[in-house]
């Protein structure tokens, strides 16, 4: 996973946390709702970056480099 993937699903999550915690706060559940939707959505980005991560390590072992 390149820093910048990291760093991008690092951000939507904290921005998720904190539209949560807003939305919380107010009593707004659209927005605290979106919140913990920005953080399933980073969540499952950063899931599908280690498994590539992980397939070019298994591919590289195989293949010698």
């Amino acid at each position: 996973m390149g820093l910048g993937d990291k760093i991008s699903n690092k951000t939507e999550d904290l921005g998720g946390k904190a539209k949560e915690a807003a939305g919380s706060a107010t009593g707004d559940k659209d927005l605290e709702a979106e919140g913990k939707g920005d953080q399933t959505s980073a969540a499952f980005k950063d899931g599908a970056e280690k498994v590539k991560d992980a397939a070019s390590n298994i591919k590289d072992k195989l293949t010698g480099k």
